[in-house]
């Protein structure tokens, strides 16, 4: 699969509603482009695949919307809203806040978020200019070896 059958499968995937495997995620994330850390600065809207995951759906309860990179070193990892539909950084189920990083992830170098207070790296590759590929990975997270994907796109 090269980049733009990866794109396209992607908006196959979106439009049939976040249904897919992580198998089929996992070749997707292999033909992307990787992303530098200063290209992910600004506010990030997000939302999750329908593959199985045993995180899958977790993150909706606590309304999710996305995540917001201010610097390098302060980033809000789960950006949520309250009852007034207000966003907030919710700092308490992030365990803190984090920062942006270039790590190395199946041997690529990529701009990987990485927690403060728990042992978890979100790593993102670029599917176009204002949507990212992101991978949970860390302690805890794989479920039978299988990362959680999610999708970011840029606020406007």
């Amino acid at each position: 699969m090269d980049r733009d059958e990866a794109r396209t499968h992607i908006a196959e995937i979106r439009a049939a509603g976040g249904k897919t495997t992580i198998d089929e995620l996992d070749e997707i994330w292999a033909a992307l482009a990787t992303v530098r850390p200063s290209e992910m600065l600004g506010d990030w809207a997000g939302s999750e695949f329908v593959t199985g995951h045993r995180f899958e759906g977790q993150l909706a309860k606590a309304r999710w919307h996305g995540k917001s990179f201010t610097s390098l070193t302060d980033v809000a990892p789960i950006v949520c809203r309250d009852d007034d539909g207000n966003l907030f950084a919710n700092t308490s189920l992030a365990k803190g806040g984090a920062s942006l990083w270039t790590v190395e992830f199946r041997g690529e170098a990529t701009a990987t978020m990485v927690y403060d207070g728990q042992p978890v790296l979100d790593h993102f590759k670029r599917i176009d200019d204002r949507t990212l590929l992101g991978v949970m990975n860390g302690k805890g997270v794989r479920d039978n070896g299988r990362y959680y994907y999610f999708l970011l796109e840029r606020s406007s």
